[in-house]
């Protein structure tokens, strides 16, 4: 009875125009500048009229709001410990863009209580509501947590440098959840180029080893290049996409807002399965 009313209201939200997509940004290894991209990815997605709100999901060693120039004052843990309502812990940074700090202390989904992982859903549900995205910046690597939580959303960016250990490192990232996700989208960003053929030369890698490997189809969003700008804006706690606008890496991944945001409109975000994906993770760990 209750999964019948809970198809309803799902049916009713879509009626009302739709539920966000969510978009779990990951990466093989770290230190490939996948916060960077996430942080600025969502202010040029906000600059074309949409709304996002970044989940901090490296979970105690998150500094999207070290980027951002945000000191949080309470974390998703705080919310799901039923200290603190969503809207406290929904953080806006001073350009506009909101995100939840993932604080510390939660190892993964399947080890929080019941309770926590109802706050979790009525959460996931209302910003659904109320954004167009919903980010996931994604710890490092791949456990099997946290690729349970990637499975259960609606695509995937990877993001990889031009570096051989980097490319082997995603591919073996994205195979992974494949096996898991035979129908998950992938969409593929090389970050840090030096040379533009470098950067066409690793996106083209990974979509051809997914295609004759494991006969999936990616999606190429595009390449970043090194800039010195990404380090001062780092510096400075602001996007470098708004500090230096002009610089070559913010025309870049305007490029790739503006090519994401093209194919999204030729999808249809009315089937997103996230919430029941997510339950059905709960419910697999407590088998």
């Amino acid at each position: 009875m209750r999964d019948q009313a809970e198809a309803l209201r799902m049916k009713m939200l879509k009626a009302q125009g739709g539920l966000a997509k969510s978009i779990a940004i990951v990466s093989g290894k770290g230190g490939v500048g996948k916060s960077n991209f996430s942080t600025n990815f969502a202010h040029s997605l906000r600059l074309r009229g949409k709304n996002v709100i970044v989940v901090d999901m490296d979970i105690g060693m998150g500094n999207i709001h070290i980027l951002l120039g945000v000191a949080p004052t309470y974390s998703l843990k705080d919310y799901l410990i039923g200290q603190q309502s969503l809207e406290s812990v929904i953080n806006t940074d001073e350009h506009g863009l909101t995100f939840i700090s993932g604080g510390s202390g939660l190892d993964s989904v399947l080890d929080w209580s019941e309770d926590m992982f109802e706050r979790l859903i009525a959460a996931f549900e209302q910003l659904q509501r109320e954004y167009d995205f919903i980010l996931f910046d994604m710890g490092a690597g791949a456990t099997q947590r946290s690729i349970e939580l990637i499975i259960a959303v609606d695509e995937v960016i990877v993001i990889s440098t031009t570096e051989p250990t980097s490319i082997t490192d995603a591919y073996s990232m994205m195979k992974f959840i494949c096996l898991k996700d035979p129908d998950k989208k992938f969409s593929i960003v090389s970050n840090r180029v030096t040379r533009l053929n470098d950067g066409n030369d690793a996106v083209t890698r990974l979509q051809y080893a997914m295609r004759k490997f494991l006969d999936k189809e990616t999606f190429i969003l595009g390449f970043l290049p090194e800039d010195d700008a990404v380090q001062k804006a780092v510096v400075a706690q602001k996007p470098f996409l708004l500090l230096y606008p002009n610089a070559p890496v913010s025309k870049r991944m305007t490029a790739i807002a503006n090519e994401f945001v093209k194919t999204d409109r030729e999808e249809d975000k009315q089937g997103t399965g996230f919430l029941k994906k997510l339950k059905g993770i709960f419910l697999k760990g407590r088998e």
